[in-house]
């Protein structure tokens, strides 16, 4: 009788603690610090002066400008590549994207460049909790094997296999077909009586082209390329056949992704989220929004800057709508440096009127100068990064995944994302010196090492102009070249003969990073 009475006090006792050690388990959880949502707002071709924080002329960016007052600005960052696929490559895995063949700009029917056993930034964030979504641009491939997708069924590989729970994309770009947007791995608004097909090699019967048609070209036509099938009275990179009611209208583009964007951050406000939403305003073609026509001096190219402006706005707003604002983390930047002539007759070069895209840097997209990599990059996440302020830290887009796993707190499993280094601390403002040097990688494949004082150019082959049509300078040359960026940062001085021993410095910097084994 003792022994059951004493059985029956442990039990009550333990009724009576349980809900105390219930409360003590809620309030150590409750004093757990929130994840931040974190939104990367990835612009097209937008270079390093193209904004008005960043010192643009003849144009207004009164949200980026914004984003910059509340936030941090940051003057030496850098894209992994001055081209696009590689770049998002490179910052989506964290591993630079001349390591792996393949990786060059795509075709819009490439086959998925990131492949799904690779672990991504989506990855990482989905393993802690995060809700991810990818918008707009995507330009890395879908589908198993290039050429081969049915663009009128699901396809059998898309971002659901790269950690993205939500995905609405381009599949390339706006100058290449298909002309669509894809969510979750199919076309939106596919057409059965419209049945889509897609080649990069041969037109289809009976299909006008740019070339043959030019008098369907009423809304833009080509300055060089880009006048295979014709979308929207524009003619494209590729052939495409069908499409119907799911053919998008470049004008509404960037609604497209802004509204997607917004109902994507709606519907993940009371989970941490991670939004990678990438516009397409500032590549060719450009069609802004008639509501952006004439917003700013320089025509198209000037009103594409106003209308991703406008997107920035509204992804603000939303934050600031829903009480998310204190807790998001958002970052703005670009995939590569600038390009004014792409391939149309917008006047884009014609009403520069002192405009410089490129912030006076030599070069622009596909070079190997600074204007190639250097793009704009404004941090802002409120009560952590002090506002207002500028940092001259050297950072490169390659170090995204693992500093943001550092906040999150995910492990990154061994061989993934080995080129990714945690820079937490820069991005965040707290260290204002950055890595010791960064990688850039021209279309040609030449590499660059930069760091805060130097910057070093490998020799390579290749036209000293980009060869099919933009005025920009490639930046190749088959000697080694050396640039004092402190005395020198417009890159106008070659100064490698009289400083040998920092060209073989850097010269083994990239032997060492080429000949590296794929582990952390």
């Amino acid at each position: 009788m003792a022994l059951q009475l004493e059985k029956w006090q442990t039990l009550a006792a333990g009724f009576i603690t349980f809900p105390t050690l219930c409360s003590e388990a809620q309030a150590a959880e409750s004093k757990q610090p929130e994840l931040p949502n974190v939104v990367f707002i990835y612009a097209d071709d937008l270079g390093y002066g193209d904004l008005e924080c960043f010192g643009a002329k003849n144009v207004k960016t009164p949200a980026v400008n914004r984003l910059a007052d509340e936030g941090m600005r940051f003057t030496n960052a850098h894209a992994a590549a001055a081209t696009s696929t590689p770049s998002r490559y490179g910052l989506l895995t964290g591993r630079y994207a001349w390591r792996d063949p393949g990786t060059d700009v795509a075709a819009g029917n490439a086959a998925m460049i990131i492949k799904p056993q690779q672990y991504t930034m989506a990855d990482m964030f989905k393993s802690v909790g995060y809700a991810t979504g990818a918008i707009g641009k995507w330009h890395l491939g879908l589908g198993a094997e290039t050429g081969k997708q049915d663009w009128n069924a699901p396809l059998p590989a898309a971002l659901g296999d790269l950690g993205f729970d939500y995905s609405y994309i381009m599949a390339a770009t706006a100058d290449r077909v298909p002309c669509v947007f894809i969510e979750n791995g199919k076309v939106v608004n596919w057409d059965p009586d419209a049945p889509i097909y897609v080649s990069y090699k041969n037109n289809f019967e009976g299909e006008p082209t740019g070339k043959d048609n030019p008098e369907l070209l009423w809304n833009q036509k080509p300055s060089h390329g880009h006048n295979q099938s014709i979308v929207n009275g524009i003619s494209r990179i590729g052939y495409m056949k069908g499409g119907g009611k799911a053919l998008w209208k470049d004008e509404n583009i960037a609604d497209s992704i802004a509204s997607h964007a917004v109902s994507f951050i709606k519907e993940h406000s009371d989970e941490p989220f991670f939004l990678y939403m990438a516009t397409n305003d500032v590549h060719v073609p450009r069609v802004p929004h008639p509501r952006h026509r004439g917003m700013s001096s320089m025509g198209l190219r000037g009103d594409a800057i106003v209308q991703f402006d406008a997107t920035v706005e509204t992804v603000l707003n939303t934050l600031d709508s829903l009480g998310l604002a204190d807790n998001t983390i958002v970052i703005l930047s670009s995939d590569n440096g600038p390009v004014v002539d792409d391939g149309y007759l917008d006047e884009a070069e014609e009403l520069l009127d002192g405009h410089s895209p490129t912030g006076e840097l030599r070069g622009g997209k596909y070079s190997a100068f600074e204007g190639g990599t250097r793009v704009p990059l404004i941090v802002r996440w409120p009560g952590k990064v002090e506002s207002g302020q500028t940092s001259e830290a050297l950072i490169s887009q390659i170090d995204w995944l693992a500093s943001l796993a550092s906040l999150a707190g995910a492990r990154i499993p061994q061989g993934a994302a080995n080129d990714s280094h945690d820079n937490f601390a820069s991005l965040i403002g707290e260290d204002r010196d950055g890595r010791d040097y960064v990688i850039e990688q021209a279309a040609n494949h030449a590499l660059s090492v930069r760091t805060k004082e130097w910057k070093y150019i490998e020799p390579s082959k290749g036209t000293p102009m980009v060869s099919w049509g933009p005025k920009i300078e490639t930046g190749y040359l088959m000697n080694p070249q050396l640039y004092d960026m402190v005395s020198d940062p417009l890159e106008t001085t070659n100064v490698a003969d009289q400083y040998p021993e920092l060209v073989k410095k850097f010269s083994d910097i990239l032997e060492s990073e080429r000949t590296q084994s794929d582990t952390k």
